[in-house]
C-alpha cells in the first residue's frame, strides 16, 4: 500500500494519495484545484492509475480539483449521500464500502462540521476530513453545521475507533501531521469536556471569522470545483 500526504500552504489543507502496490491504482481524498499539476506528476512519476477521487465534505475554504481531475484521467467522483453537489458519479452511504484493488475503505458518515461531511476508515487510518483535527474539531457555524452533530460523530463514532488509530485530518495549522485515536481522546482540549451541552457551549462561543472567498468556494464546490 502506498500513501502520501500533500499539503497545500495556502489554505493548510492535506490532500491524501492511497494506491494498492499490486494494481497500481490510486485514489486521492480531497484534492486542491490549485494543485492538479502536483497531483499529476506524482501519480506519474509513482507510475499510478487514478481511479477515484473523495471529497469528504462542500469545503468553504478552497476550491476541489475532482471536477480537473476527472476531466484527465477519468476518474470516479464520490461524495457521502447527504452532499449537494449535482455532479457526482457516486454519492456513499454510512458504513459502505468503497474498494481499491484489494484496500477496503469504510465511509463513515460524521457530521457536525457541515451537514454532508463524511471520514474515512481503511485498517488502522482515519481520514477525518474536518471532523476531527489534531489538537481541535472542526467549527461548525456555517453549512448546516450543528456542534450537537459534532460532539456525536466525535464521541459517539470516532473516539469509539482503536485507539492505535491514526488520525489523518484534512487541515492543521501547526505543523501536525497526524496524530491518533488515543493521543486525541489524552490532549486534545476540544475533548476534555463532561458533556454534550459543556462541548456544544465552547463551538458556539469560537466567533471565528468566515473563510476568505466562503460564498465562492461553496457555490464552486457544489459543480466539484467546475
Amino acid at each position: 500500500m502506498i500513501l502520501k500526504q500533500l499539503f497545500d500552504k495556502k489554505t493548510s489543507t492535506y490532500t491524501y494519495l492511497i494506491a494498492s502496490s499490486k494494481g497500481r491504482e490510486a485514489l486521492i481524498i480531497d484534492p486542491v484545484l490549485d494543485n492538479i499539476n502536483e497531483y499529476i506528476s506524482l501519480l506519474n512519476e509513482l507510475d499510478l492509475k487514478l481511479v477515484k477521487v473523495i471529497d469528504t465534505h462542500i469545503h468553504a475554504d478552497h476550491i476541489t480539483g475532482a471536477s480537473k481531475l476527472k476531466e484527465q484521467t477519468n476518474c470516479t467522483t464520490i461524495m457521502g449521500e447527504q452532499t449537494p453537489a449535482d455532479t457526482l458519479d457516486l454519492k456513499v452511504k454510512d458504513e459502505e464500502i468503497i474498494k481499491l484493488d484489494q484496500i477496503e475503505i469504510r465511509a463513515l458518515y460524521t457530521p457536525g462540521h457541515t451537514s454532508d461531511s463524511f471520514s474515512f476508515l481503511m485498517n488502522d487510518y482515519l481520514f477525518s476530513g474536518d471532523t476531527l483535527l489534531i489538537n481541535g474539531t472542526g467549527r461548525t457555524d456555517f453549512q448546516n453545521g450543528s456542534a450537537k452533530d459534532a460532539y456525536n460523530s466525535i464521541f459517539n463514532k470516532l473516539l469509539k475507533l482503536p485507539e492505535k488509530t491514526l488520525l489523518y485530518p484534512a487541515h492543521d495549522y501547526n505543523g501536525e501531521k497526524v496524530s491518533s485515536i488515543g493521543k486525541e481522546k489524552k490532549f486534545n482540549p476540544r475533548l476534555q469536556v463532561n458533556s454534550e451541552n459543556e462541548y456544544i457551549e465552547i463551538m458556539n462561543n469560537l466567533n471565528l471569522s468566515e473563510p476568505q472567498m466562503m460564498d465562492v468556494n461553496v457555490a464552486r464546490n457544489i459543480k466539484l470545483g467546475a
